[in-house]
């Protein structure tokens, strides 16, 4: 079996975690930036993060036999913080960058006028760019936040057929659908989906242009999960060809939109990334 994590937040997540999920048949991911748990203070810790998705975590996913791609944004949280916004303005020299297979994560978090604008101006990005876009739709008033997403977009240079709609439940998975949009799910403890869910909007809505993530981070998430959907797919019975179509081909084809996605990790001499080797003491 293998498996593609299409948003995982391996940041947040120790070696251990690339073991398990190579054992349980990943070989790629992509990860988003995102809001790492506390306010940012100034642009430059945004950049040191971007630095680190475009040369650390593709360095240490190699090691593991994952291939590591990443997708940039300002978050939306962050984007209604005055002291973030300027990196709005750097973005352009990061998107050109080879790692980067889409614009994200961007959307909303509270749908403020601040991340009306910055959603906006990043979708215009992703198409001057020639890059799909990640969007996260809001965990609170789900249904009002699909449509205020998708009203943006449809006034955007960016087509829908290029946007991932992330967090998606049974009350927002019909008008996403309708809307000609990827759909995205993240399957995680407690809140957002879980495994059975997921099967069953699987069962009634089909497998087309559907996403499944573990969306895995600094909170109580599991890595695994897409595995996890993987073998209820199958004891539900839906085909091998079904789960490779969701967990793998999918995921492809999405972020295959950018022109940029590599699937193999990259093959290198270098036994260190700026003078780290991943083993402790090891250089």
């Amino acid at each position: 079996m293998r498996i593609f994590d299409p948003h995982i937040h391996m940041t947040s997540r120790t070696t251990d975690d690339y073991e398990a999920m190579y054992e349980a048949g990943v070989r790629a991911l992509v990860e988003p930036a995102f809001w790492l748990g506390q306010p940012r203070t100034s642009p430059d810790s945004f950049y040191d993060y971007f630095d680190a998705l475009l040369g650390w975590e593709p360095f240490r996913a190699a090691q593991y036999g994952i291939a590591h791609h990443c997708t940039l944004a300002l978050n939306p949280k962050e984007a209604n913080d005055p002291r973030c916004r300027p990196v709005l303005d750097e973005l352009p020299r990061y998107l050109a960058k080879d790692g980067v297979v889409a614009v994200g994560e961007i959307g909303y978090d509270s749908m403020t006028p601040a991340e009306d604008e910055a959603l906006a101006a990043q979708l215009q990005l992703a198409a001057d760019h020639a890059l799909p876009a990640l969007v996260h739709t809001p965990h609170r008033d789900k249904a009002a936040g699909l449509r205020r997403t998708l009203d943006v977009v449809r006034e955007s240079a960016l087509p829908l057929d290029h946007v991932v709609l992330d967090h998606l439940n049974e009350t927002t998975v019909t008008e996403a659908k309708d809307s000609g949009a990827w759909l995205g799910f993240s399957v995680y403890p407690e809140t957002k989906m879980d495994e059975c869910r997921m099967v069953e909007i699987l069962r009634v809505h089909g497998t087309e242009k559907v996403l499944v993530n573990s969306a895995a981070d600094w909170g109580r998430s599991d890595p695994l999960k897409t595995r996890k959907v993987a073998d209820a797919m199958l004891a539900h019975g839906f085909t091998d060809d079904d789960v490779d179509l969701v967990l793998w081909r999918n995921p492809v084809a999405f972020y295959g939109l950018s022109g940029r996605l590599r699937l193999d990790p990259p093959a290198s001499d270098a036994a260190t990334h700026e003078g780290n080797s991943v083993l402790r003491g090891g250089g």
